[in-house]
């Protein structure tokens, strides 16, 4: 495992540097909202995720969620607008069609249920979007919720 570990250091030190940022967020009083998010760089949104966690707010998903951005959904303090739409594709080298080895176990961790299912069975090795509703979300891992104070009354 260290002799792995030695040998795609330098790719995801590179992976990192030519990512592009994901973006930040709007924050909203006791709510953090992600919206339209179009991932970027998974390492980058790991340690975004941390920050999210402990921020101690709501973190609401909403409008287009995909690539790496997918890894903030399973936040325990995170929820889906009822309106999001969630995407997944193999993780990619910047400009590239090549899939890293590895980046897509990093993000198949913080699935679950049946997303995580979907995940290894080839969405993982797609190039294509797989775009799935906040509904369809929620069958496939039923411990998401949807945003209660993004439903209409």
């Amino acid at each position: 495992m260290k002799n792995a570990l030695r040998l795609i250091a330098p790719l995801v030190a590179l992976i990192i540097a030519l990512a592009p940022d994901s973006g930040e967020a709007q924050n909203r009083g006791r709510f953090i909202d992600v919206t339209n998010n179009r991932g970027g760089n998974v390492i980058q949104m790991v340690r975004y995720r941390e920050q999210l966690a402990r921020s101690g707010k709501t973190v609401r998903i909403r409008g287009y969620c995909r690539s790496a951005c997918t890894i903030l959904i399973t936040l325990p303090n995170a929820c889906l607008g009822p309106g999001a739409r969630v995407g997944f594709h193999a993780p990619r080298l910047p400009g590239t069609q090549i899939i890293p080895p590895y980046v897509d176990q990093i993000m198949g961790q913080y699935y679950r249920n049946g997303i995580r299912d979907r995940w290894f069975s080839g969405w993982n090795r797609s190039h294509q979007m797989n775009v799935i509703s906040a509904q369809e979300y929620v069958r496939l891992d039923p411990q998401t919720k949807i945003c209660d104070s993004l439903r209409r009354r």
